[in-house]
């Protein structure tokens, strides 16, 4: 069969403004099983350009694929672009078949197969197996019943087949690296770059993370077998930047340390970065010099508030003590660490917003980043906050980088100038600025010059948006108004296989 990906090109993500982008894992990694099993599979990534809604139809309709594929690893945010465009493929293209994956679809396949006639099928969980299976079903002319995971539609009646497994083992599926050109995707100011993963899941509690249930546990792949991937991509290639997607790559301690060591033994020259935990690099101080050797330059901590009530009540699991430790940690080692901060969790005030500020600067990162909370109604966190007034309706804004909940003691306006007052100060701290001027690290210096040049183009873009485009004001909706009723009993999206006793 010949096979269309199609990676939507999403106005909201601040990323882009600096014209830096990297290849959608995603859907690569749904690819190359497809490729193995003889299928002509083709990617348009509509976020390189961004191309606009024109041309990837026309490119579309060009290969004359018989199943289009869409998937965003933007979630909800991405879903009222993917709706559009399916559409439109379906309306050019009758006889294609639609089929929908991801983290979005795989939470709401009811409404979307009641209210989008034309999506055919939707993924719900890790799509890489089942849309293999799914493929080789059509292909076949076989009934899809017995595929675990696919949502359908059935002589009229919307069907959901039992959930998947998860995948236990991460390195039988394979990452179709031939449907990029790499020379195309940059990162790191403008180093060649792509997106990686180690590992899927978090074996930890925040109950507001719209990933947790999605992964469902979590897994690791082989930490030798990784290495010498990013190794061939790095001499092949020519990647130097690879950014980890994993929500938690060191939770296990031992199969990282291999990972680490088997990067190093590959002898390479390489940045990479990604997010953990500040409780793991405390964990890790006597090996953080591994980190190190084996090219980590940056790691984003989800700090998420500096304040302790919150950090109960998101079920953070996190102290002040350990957060601040791990920035040190990583300043003593040469590693960059930057610190998330999101508003909005509970009704805040200016004086919270004024304490938030105090503490950031006294944990003293070297990069800060702020963010606002979004809630998915899968997620424990939601049932906390759907009965809040939004101030955006616009769910391509739902991305973590919008205010999306009201606050009953300031308006949108206020909560915005805040946010980018904080953010400011933070960077432009005397310390901070000193390290931008000067740092003895080559490549760390590197780093620090590009997030400058990075975040003042998007900290002045997210204000001229708020003036001119986003609206955001109190809209007499609640957030279950907007999504509907709360899901958390169906968080986990794939199967936990029962493990026999001996």
């Amino acid at each position: 069969m010949r096979i269309l990906l199609i990676n939507i090109a999403h106005p909201a993500i601040g990323s882009r403004i600096p014209k830096e982008q990297m290849p959608p894992l995603g859907l690569l990694w749904v690819g190359g099983p497809l490729i193995d099993a003889g299928h002509e599979v083709k990617l348009i990534d509509a976020e390189r350009g961004p191309l606009p809604d024109g041309e990837v139809l026309r490119q579309a309709v060009g290969f004359a694929p018989d199943a289009v594929l869409f998937g965003h690893s933007g979630s909800s945010s991405g879903h009222p672009i993917i709706a559009r465009m399916a559409a439109e493929v379906k309306r050019r293209m009758p006889s294609v078949t639609i089929i929908y994956g991801g983290v979005h679809p795989s939470y709401f396949w009811r409404e979307i197969l009641y209210n989008e006639p034309h999506v055919d099928y939707i993924v719900r969980g890790e799509g890489e197996a089942i849309c293999l299976e799914l493929i080789t079903a059509l292909s076949e002319q076989r009934p899809v019943e017995g595929i675990l995971g696919l949502s359908y539609r059935r002589n009229g009646q919307i069907v959901g087949n039992p959930a998947a497994p998860v995948i236990a083992d991460l390195d039988a599926q394979r990452i179709g690296w031939e449907l990029i050109e790499h020379k195309n995707y940059g990162y790191w100011g403008g180093k060649r770059a792509v997106v990686i993963q180690f590992s899927r899941g978090c074996p930890h509690l925040c109950n507001y993370c719209g990933q947790r249930g999605f992964w469902t546990r979590w897994r690791h792949r082989d930490p030798q077998k990784l290495a010498a991937e990013i190794a061939r991509l790095h001499r092949e290639e020519g990647v130097e930047v690879f950014n980890f997607a994993d929500e938690n790559p060191s939770a296990g301690r031992k199969p990282w340390i291999a990972f680490l060591e088997a990067v190093i033994a590959e002898n390479i020259d390489v940045t990479l970065c990604g997010s953990t935990r500040a409780g793991d690099i405390v964990r890790d101080k006597d090996v953080l010099h591994l980190y190190k050797k084996a090219g980590f330059e940056r790691f984003l901590m989800g700090m998420e508030t500096t304040d302790a009530a919150t950090l109960k009540l998101i079920k953070k699991g996190a102290t002040e003590s350990v957060d601040r430790e791990a920035i040190q940690l990583m300043r003593q080692h040469g590693i960059l660490s930057m610190m998330t901060w999101v508003a909005g969790f509970d009704e805040q005030t200016d004086r919270d917003f004024w304490h938030g500020l105090k503490q950031i600067i006294s944990y003293d990162p070297d990069q800060i980043q702020l963010l606002y909370v979004t809630p998915h109604r899968w997620t424990p966190y939601y049932r906390l906050a759907e009965d809040r007034e939004v101030v955006q309706t616009d769910l391509t804004l739902w991305d973590y980088k919008h205010q999306v909940l009201n606050m009953r003691h300031m308006p949108p306006w206020r909560v915005l100038l805040w946010v980018k007052f904080m953010e400011i100060v933070a960077q432009a701290r005397p310390k901070a600025l000193l390290r931008l001027l000067y740092h003895p690290d080559r490549k760390i210096h590197h780093a620090i010059r590009w997030y400058y040049r990075m975040g003042k183009r998007v900290w002045f873009r997210e204000i001229w948006r708020f003036l001119t485009q986003d609206r955001a004001k109190p809209a007499g909706l609640t957030v279950r108004q907007i999504v509907g009723e709360a899901q958390d009993h169906e968080e986990e999206a794939s199967a936990v296989p029962v493990r026999k006793r001996a």
